[in-house]
């Protein structure tokens, strides 16, 4: 089985940052693309920020130039450093992963958890 766990959220006043980190472990054969999405109460899940294999990275335009993803030295795993946050980043936010596992060699989407972001004064 594989398994993406969350880390880093919490309560952050306006402005400020944080930083997420996303650990991917398991039967892994390959992890191709990474991201970050987010739900926020009443509204539909939203990808965030994306970032292949390769380094390309996507992101949604409410987050460009705030929010920077990276993938670790260590292939399993994936960053979201969140500056200037605003109350309205404020969601529940899921790492993903397209995973190939050892039995099966076939790629499909895992996700986390979910952590809490929360900006508020």
């Amino acid at each position: 089985q594989v398994q993406l766990v969350e880390s880093g959220g919490g309560l952050v006043q306006p402005g400020g940052s944080l930083r997420l980190s996303c650990a991917a472990s398991g039967s892994i054969f390959s992890i191709n693309a990474m991201g970050w999405y987010r739900q926020a109460p009443g509204k539909q899940r939203e990808l965030v920020a994306t970032i292949s294999s390769g380094g390309t990275t996507n992101y949604a335009d409410s987050v460009r130039g705030r929010f920077t993803i990276s993938r670790g030295n260590a292939k399993h795993t994936v960053y979201l450093q969140m500056n200037r946050l605003k109350p309205e980043d404020t969601a529940v936010y899921y790492c993903n992963a397209d995973v190939s596992t050892i039995a099966t060699r076939l790629l499909r989407p895992y996700w986390g958890q979910g952590t809490q972001v929360t900006v508020s004064s």
